[in-house]
């Protein structure tokens, strides 16, 4: 089995006006859609960031797969490093705070990430088995999620936005709501709030309503690394006894260390152990207790395995951090969660808050508050070509090339500036 071809389809995906640590979404999110072809009539599929740096790199490394066996990784990644990816310097501070797959030193793992998991698709269609049986076996086949709520103007704050049905959360009543309808709607058994964008007494009476109306679900805040040490510290007062885990308060390992010594608490982190040099600094300082993996950028599915592996050795929690997505991501994330026994905090997904959707048969169901693996081979995937077609004439149209939270917010709010940490 060789491969063929290689398509890269650049698309732009409609996104509500949630807040976050950098300033709001901006009405479209760019989003990457990958097919490869072989000799032998199959197809594999991928998904990975949309932003010009990742896409001009991408394509890049396509051509360069041509006659490449699907199991050959190694090939792979000797054809992802010898590709002169350049520099992603030109990357917005925004990504790099939202998005680490965007750092520089991130380059060469998210490309060769982007690839891994269609010829892992591939190697498991070739096969006749699903990814996780190729991934050592499914050791659960419903993979918990959580609700992932935002602090949200009103999608009438710009005509640019699609109107969606969820309204403004910007007051503790209008978050418990949200967290309502996402818990009706989709059955999920905890609830994560991202933090960072409003006043932090105000955020964290938020949470605290949130425990309140739903006393049973475990709870979580994400200020995305926006407070600083000393905030974190004074919130980390109101939130004894709340809190599953506090995720990025404040910014690096050596402020999440001082953090943990001071309060005790259990921190996460999708921001400050992003590689396992970062990892071994973790261990050292001991500042984070559970780590937010993400295959985009740790490296695909199979370095994910190595993670779960390093946390298992080193007693640490394991979930997942989120991005803007679709299907795609959204059942490689299902397909490796299924197969790593460790992973057993329940894993982020913005999924809810996309409309749109590039596979056969529409969205991926989210039910009591999982997304199940089934039998069929690779991920169980085909595409929808006019979805697809659709979506990329957006991206063509939108006039969005690389994601800038800071610009959108300024459309909104001329005098508002960017400062890290905020508070």
């Amino acid at each position: 089995m060789k491969i063929t071809a290689v398509r890269v389809t650049p698309i732009a995906i409609s996104d509500p006006p949630l807040l976050n640590a950098s300033g709001v979404h901006e009405p479209y999110a760019l989003r990457s859609i990958i097919e490869i072809e072989t000799d032998n009539g199959l197809l594999g599929l991928g998904e990975t960031y949309g932003d010009k740096p990742v896409l001009d790199a991408l394509l890049r490394v396509k051509d360069s797969l041509r006659g490449l066996s699907p199991f050959d990784l190694n090939g792979l990644w000797q054809r992802v490093v010898s590709s002169s990816l350049g520099t992603t310097a030109s990357v917005s501070s925004i990504e790099l705070d939202l998005a680490p797959g965007s750092r520089e030193d991130k380059k060469e793992l998210k490309i060769f990430a982007a690839f891994e998991v269609p010829f892992l698709d591939l190697q498991a269609r070739s096969l006749g088995i699903p990814v996780h049986e190729l991934l050592g076996g499914a050791v659960r086949r419903s993979v918990p999620f959580s609700a992932y709520l935002f602090f949200k103007y009103s999608s009438d704050v710009d005509p640019s936005y699609r109107r969606d049905s969820w309204g403004e959360a910007l007051s503790d009543e209008q978050v418990v709501a949200q967290a309502r309808t996402m818990i009706e709607r989709y059955g999920f058994g905890s609830i994560k709030l991202k933090a960072g964008a409003l006043d932090p007494e105000h955020e964290v009476a938020c949470l605290k309503a949130l425990k309140r109306a739903f006393p049973n679900h475990p709870l979580r805040i994400d200020p995305n690394a926006n407070w600083s040490l000393q905030t974190a510290i004074r919130m980390a007062e109101h939130l004894q006894g709340v809190l599953e885990y506090y995720e990025d308060p404040t910014p690096d390992l050596e402020g999440m260390a001082a953090l943990h010594r001071a309060t005790g608490l259990p921190l996460a982190t999708n921001m400050v152990v992003t590689d396992l040099a970062e990892f071994r600094r973790n261990v050292t300082l001991g500042a984070v207790q559970i780590i937010l993996s993400d295959h985009h950028y740790w490296g695909g599915l199979r370095a994910t395995q190595t993670l779960a592996a390093m946390c298992e050795t080193f007693d640490f929690g394991l979930s997942m951090h989120s991005n803007s997505h679709l299907g795609i991501s959204l059942m490689a994330m299902t397909h490796i969660a299924a197969a790593v026994p460790n992973l057993t905090y329940a894993c982020d997904t913005h999924y809810p808050w996309q409309n749109d959707e590039v596979l056969k048969g529409g969205k991926v169901p989210i039910e009591n508050g999982c997304v199940t693996v089934t039998d069929a081979p690779g991920l169980g995937l085909e595409l929808d070509y006019d979805a697809l077609a659709t979506l990329h004439e957006r991206y063509l149209t939108c006039g969005i090339t690389q994601r800038n939270d800071v610009a959108q917010m300024r459309k909104l709010h001329p005098e508002w500036t960017l400062q890290r940490p905020r508070y």
